[in-house]
């Protein structure tokens, strides 16, 4: 069967960027209460569950609209948004290096470790899985 699609670049981008943020968001609730589960480390109060998946979803709802916007700069839009994520997360885990959450040093520890996971989850997939799958055409085919 060939299907006549009628998605825009923009409709593309965010779409897909609403994929991977969606998918995002399950993988970083399966490292959570994996974490969780394997240091037995209280719930933060900063990431739980609704702070996971809805700053997650929100976050790849901005990135889908940044990528259309960066795409529109034919030869170097996806080259600049992908090495700036790339940049951004590795800033990002360096910051999160430094965080003190408690005065509990254990506490602290877990608090980091925990937050560099979840910024290295979602900056890989920000980098790599949206423009992956904007190009994808089976992906294009089957799911958008």
């Amino acid at each position: 069967m060939n299907y006549e699609n009628g998605q825009t670049a923009f409709s593309k981008a965010f779409l897909t960027a609403l994929f991977v943020g969606i998918i995002t968001s399950v993988i970083c609730l399966i490292y959570y209460a994996i974490f969780r589960a394997e240091t037995g480390m209280l719930t933060a109060a900063i990431i739980n569950v609704a702070s996971i998946i809805f700053g997650v979803n929100s976050l790849f709802l901005l990135l889908g609209i940044l990528y259309y916007f960066l795409r529109q700069f034919k030869n170097t839009g996806e080259i600049i948004y992908i090495a700036g994520l790339i940049i951004l997360t590795v800033f990002l885990s360096w910051k999160a290096e430094a965080v003190v959450r408690s005065t509990n040093h254990d506490l602290a520890i877990e608090f980091r470790e925990l937050l560099i996971g979840i910024v290295l989850i979602v900056g890989v997939a920000a980098a790599i899985a949206v423009p992956y799958l904007f190009h994808n055409k089976k992906f294009e085919e089957n799911v958008l």
